[in-house]
């Protein structure tokens, strides 16, 4: 089993799959984004760092999902990711322009080919406000600048990017505006339920409301 945690900057991705693995004795990759050493810089200044931010991350994602992603699923593992590399993509439409974009979409064409499909999609849904805050309670050095309009593009493309069929995964969609898994284990469960209901594993209650 293969389940990728996705969302907006702030979501709680990470939280989530990480509180998740012992419940699904799976393994879990986190997405590798502080050794990126434009991402400062990128905050400060969108225009002038985005494609060396973007070419880094696209070539970091692959590798690390190319080295462990079939490893792990060869050894009959569970495993909980807190990205997806095709997302990769979405924020290049955002940061990029012209031959840049252009450039960057065929490099991602040919190595996602490579790369494994999770067997579900989580995906995180919160207000731009409710991000901001999330962003700025948590308080990394490097997001300090992070402009909501930048969040706000962002949420804007995440909505219409998961609209669409997802590489032929199922998506399952989670309004987090008002849940806190990391102090209601009541809801954190609830996600416990979605996920088992959705991929038919028992045991779960049918659908269960969140918040």
């Amino acid at each position: 089993m293969y389940i990728a945690i996705e969302g907006v900057i702030g979501v709680g991705k990470t939280t989530l799959a990480r509180l998740l693995q012992n419940t699904f004795e799976a393994d879990v990759l986190l997405e590798i984004f502080e050794e990126n050493p434009f991402l400062s810089d990128f905050y400060a200044d969108r225009a002038r760092y985005a494609f060396q931010t973007q070419i880094f991350f696209l070539l970091s994602r692959y590798h690390q999902q190319n080295n462990n992603v079939p490893k792990i699923l060869a050894e009959q593992k569970n495993l909980i990711a807190d990205y997806t590399f095709a997302k990769d993509a979405l924020f290049a439409g955002i940061n990029l322009h012209g031959d840049e974009l252009d450039m960057y979409h065929k490099v991602h064409q040919a190595l996602g080919e490579k790369i494994p499909k999770p067997d579900l999609l989580v995906y995180l849904q919160a207000g731009t406000d409710t991000l901001m805050n999330r962003i700025a309670f948590r308080d990394r050095s490097y997001e300090r600048k992070m402009e909501r309009g930048y969040i706000d593009d962002l949420n804007h493309a995440y909505e219409d990017f998961f609209s669409k069929p997802f590489d032929h995964t199922p998506v399952l969609k989670i309004d987090s505006n008002e849940l806190n898994i990391v102090q209601n284990t009541g809801h954190l469960k609830q996600i416990e339920n979605r996920i088992r209901e959705t991929l038919g594993l028992v045991p779960y209650q049918p659908s269960l409301p969140l918040g």
